[in-house]
This record gives C-alpha cells, sequence and structure tokens, in this order.
C-alpha cells in the first residue's frame, strides 16, 4: 500500500482521541468527586476512609491519563459518530470507575455486583443488590446517591444538547426549544447547560432543607435529596422510604414530580417567561397522568383495605409518582395490594416523566405523538377526501419525528421482549423476567414479584442476568438509539 494510500485511510478512520479526551476529563472529575465521601468517611470514623482514597487516585490518575493521551485530537466541535460514541461511552466507562468503592470498600463486592451498583447509580435506575444497607459507612451510602446526582444532571444535559441533534427518538422536536426561550435565543448550549445545573443545585438544596424541617438527620436528608432530585431512588436504609412516613412522603412527591418535569422550562420561568411550565403540554398530559393512576389506586386500595382516606391518598400518592418519575423509592410492600394495583404499577412504570428531565423510560410526549397520530388517521378513515395533519403543541408533526417515535416504540418493545426472554433462559420467572427487564429498561427501579419487588432486591440473581440487567440499564438510559446505531457496521465506516 503506498503512503498516499495510508494516509487516505487514516483519514476516513474514525478519529477516538477527541471522545477519549472528554471522557479522561470527565473519569478525573469522578475521581475528585471521591473526596465528598471520603470526608464523611473520616467524621464518622469508622476507618474506612482510605477506601475512598485508593479509588479517588486510581480514577483520577486513569482519567487524566486517558486526557492526556488524547490532547493532541482536541478539536473545536464533535462528528455526529463522535457525538454518538461520547454520549454511550461516557455512561459506559464512568460506572466501571465507580464501581471501584464498592470493590475496595465495606460491601467487598464482586465485579459483577460493583458494576451492577453503579450503573445503576448512573443511569439513575435504583435497582441494588445490595442489602444491609442500614449498618454500611456512610461515605459508601453518600457515593450511591452521588452517582445517581451526577448522573441525573448529566442525562439532562445528554437529553437537552445531544439527544436532539442526534434525532433520537424524536428528540428532535425539542431542537429549538432547548435553546429558544419563547423568543430569546440562548447563544451556546454551554449556557443552557450551566443554567440547568446551578436550577438542579438549588432544587436539591431546597429538597434537603425540606427533608430537614419534616425530622430527617443531615445525613438523611442529604442522601435522599440527592436520590430524590436525580428520580434514581437509592436509599441508605433497606426499608427505602418505608422508613419515614407522613409529611415526608408529601414533600417528596412533589420534588419528585418537579424533577420529572421538562428543566428547560425551568431555564425559560429564569429568563422572563412565567408561562413556560403551563404552556408545555408535556407538563399538562403528566400531572394529568399522575391524578388519573393515584385515583385509581386510591379506590383500589380503599375497597380491598381499610385505611384511612388519607393514608390511602398518601401511599397511592407516592407510589405512583416514584414509579411514573422513575424513582423507584416504595413507602410500602404494594405487592400486597393485590392484582390490579400490581399490573397498574407494571405499566406505569413504562409511562415514565418528561422529555429533558432527570426521569426516564419511554416518556410521555412520545404516547402524546403516538395518539395524535392515532387521531389523525381516524379521522382520514372517517373521511376519505380530507387532510389531517397530527400536531403537537399547536404544531404539525413532520414525518421524520414520527418515524423517529414509531422507531423508538418499536425498539423499545422488541428490546423489551428479548431483555425478559433472556432473563428467563437464566431461570428466572416470568414476572420476575418482565417486570425485571422493563425495571431495567426503563430505568425503574424495583421490579414485581418477592424476588426484585419492593421488598426485595437484585442480590440473588445470578451472574448472567445481572450482567444482561446492567446492559438493559445503559440502552434504556441512552434512549436505545444512541446506543444501538453504535453496534451497526455502517457506524464505523467513514
Amino acid at each position: 500500500m503506498t503512503p498516499a494510500r495510508r494516509r487516505a485511510n487514516a483519514a476516513q478512520m474514525l478519529d477516538l482521541r477527541p471522545v477519549g479526551y472528554v471522557i479522561g476529563l470527565l473519569v478525573s472529575v469522578l475521581g475528585i468527586a471521591m473526596i465528598v465521601p471520603m470526608l464523611v468517611d473520616i467524621a464518622e470514623g469508622r476507618g474506612h476512609w482510605p477506601v475512598f482514597v485508593e479509588a479517588g487516585l486510581i480514577t483520577m490518575l486513569g482519567g487524566s491519563m486517558i486526557a492526556l493521551a488524547c490532547a493532541n485530537g482536541v478539536r473545536e466541535g464533535l462528528t455526529i459518530q463522535q457525538t454518538f460514541l461520547l454520549t454511550t461511552a461516557v455512561w459506559l466507562m464512568l460506572p466501571l470507575f465507580g464501581a471501584l468503592p464498592f470493590m475496595l470498600g465495606a460491601t467487598e463486592a464482586r465485579f459483577v455486583d460493583a458494576v451492577f451498583e453503579a450503573m445503576s447509580g448512573m443511569t439513575t435506575t435504583g435497582s441494588t443488590v445490595f442489602s444491609g444497607l442500614d449498618d454500611l459507612p456512610k461515605g459508601l451510602l453518600l457515593w450511591r446517591a452521588i452517582l445517581q446526582w451526577l448522573g441525573g444532571i448529566g442525562i439532562i444535559v445528554v437529553a437537552m444538547v445531544f439527544l436532539p441533534e442526534l434525532r433520537v427518538g424524536g428528540m428532535q422536536i425539542f431542537k429549538s426549544e432547548a435553546f429558544d426561550t419563547f423568543g430569546k435565543i440562548l447563544p451556546r448550549a454551554g449556557q443552557i447547560a450551566s443554567q440547568i445545573s446551578v436550577i438542579y443545585v438549588w432544587l436539591t438544596f431546597a429538597c434537603a432543607l425540606t427533608y430537614l424541617t419534616l425530622g430527617m438527620n443531615v445525613f438523611d436528608a442529604t442522601v435522599h435529596a440527592l436520590t430524590t432530585v436525580s428520580t434514581g431512588g437509592f436509599s441508605n436504609y433497606d426499608a427505602s422510604f418505608g422508613t419515614f412516613s407522613g409529611n415526608a412522603e408529601y414533600a417528596a412527591s412533589i420534588f419528585m414530580v418537579l424533577a420529572a418535569l421538562p428543566f428547560v422550562r425551568y431555564v425559560q420561568l429564569l429568563n422572563g417567561n412565567p408561562l413556560a411550565l403551563h404552556r408545555d403540554p408535556q407538563v399538562k398530559g403528566f400531572l394529568l397522568t399522575i391524578a388519573v393512576l393515584v385515583g385509581l389506586i386510591f379506590i383500589s386500595i380503599q375497597s380491598v383495605f381499610p385505611h384511612h382516606w388519607e393514608q390511602s391518598l398518601r401511599e397511592a400518592l407516592f407510589n405512583i409518582t416514584s414509579i411514573i418519575s422513575g424513582t423507584g423509592f416504595a413507602s410500602v410492600d404494594y405487592m400486597t395490594w393485590g392484582p390490579f394495583p400490581v399490573a397498574l404499577f407494571f405499566f406505569t412504570g413504562l409511562i415514565g416523566g418528561c422529555a429533558g428531565s432527570t426521569a426516564c423510560s419511554i416518556k410521555i410526549f412520545r404516547y402524546q405523538l403516538l395518539f395524535a397520530s392515532i387521531r389523525a388517521q381516524l379521522q382520514r378513515i372517517r373521511s376519505p377526501h380530507g387532510i389531517f395533519t397530527p400536531r403537537y403543541d399547536g404544531r404539525p408533526i413532520s414525518g421524520d419525528v414520527m418515524i423517529s417515535v414509531m422507531s423508538f416504540f418499536m425498539f423499545f418493545t422488541l428490546t423489551l421482549g428479548l431483555v425478559a426472554v433472556a432473563l428467563s433462559m437464566t431461570g428466572l420467572d416470568f414476572v420476575t423476567s418482565i417486570s425485571g427487564a422493563g425495571a431495567a429498561l426503563g430505568n425503574i427501579g424495583p421490579g414485581l414479584g418477592k424476588i426484585i419487588g419492593p421488598a426485595g432486591n437484585f442480590s440473588t440473581l445470578n451472574d448472567t442476568a445481572k450482567w444482561i440487567l446492567t446492559a438493559a440499564m445503559l440502552v434504556g438510559r441512552l434512549e436505545l438509539m444512541a446506543v444501538y446505531v453504535i453496534l451497526t457496521f455502517k457506524f464505523w465506516r467513514a
């Protein structure tokens, strides 16, 4: 091969250096974040702090070496290929390094368990393989919460900056909204990401302060604020949010709803548009869905259990909000409520919150687009000569958006089925397999049944099942297509 030919081939190859540079920086930041739980462990005095020193040094050194090795390839922007690869690689690499404290620390977790827990944290899924949480060092418990908090802010930025550009699952419908505050154009993606981060921090602070005023101690309030606003659901108690009751459940429900709303609307509020949330059809649809589901569960509980109406309403509100937002907190074992609530909880988890929030699963806007398309099709059937165009928020829905949404629904359903079948092949029963697949792919947290239900965890699953679920969490968090596209042969061709 001639030198000219080799240079031409090299020019056509995907340049991984810009991707590696960003990943290296983010891994280094993750290592710096380990200082916080280290300080908490020092204050607790149980001698667990050297774990975070060791894990932090490994992480910072590893990230720095990756960044330095790729620094000569830094450019102004990224290509579409590099953006797809970066989006997936970040959520793959950070859990690998984030798993180190679990392997080196008090849990002495095996590699599969540590990666499962870290992936569950970074994807804000909330499924756990650890039990005896009440007795673990505080630093390790805080680290689980920090992973979810970082994953929450990370997915908001990805959803508002990357996914619309990548045209993933209909997210291109929000491409202009990410930078257009009803007439006020934000100059750079960095500015909106910065404002979202400030809002995210203040929302977390407000949540923690609310929990404090309701009787939680500082540590409990901090951990649960981090995992509430990130809609992650990790708790520092085996009983999850069942450790608390009463007004704390109402407060958590409010903040889970706030975290599941589109953060770009909060940015617009700050930029002088007081009606930003009110005008968003996602917000209206999401709140209406919660109200209907809570009403159904409330009626179901009242018809079976002689609870006081306030307790029934509180438990229905908290647990429905927790599942639909993908938080995964549980205040009671709702498996005892009967078959109808259990079935409703399964399908509730597949609804999800709003796009551009920390919530997960299919997202409410995709259902709205789907119903708009169905309504237009029914109108065409009734009036064959009429012209009916599906609309969203008063605007016509373009064909490429509908194709993306339909493709997302198809791939989600197909992936859900394949994951459930794969789990059943590892020896799991039907309920555990299908609910586990939904919990992982929708990043919901708890599944159904005695094993992985709200009163159990994922610790007793076999290693193969844990790896399958770990992969499903990653795929689901990144809206499927962002991962699937890099698995195609043509992606790696220039």
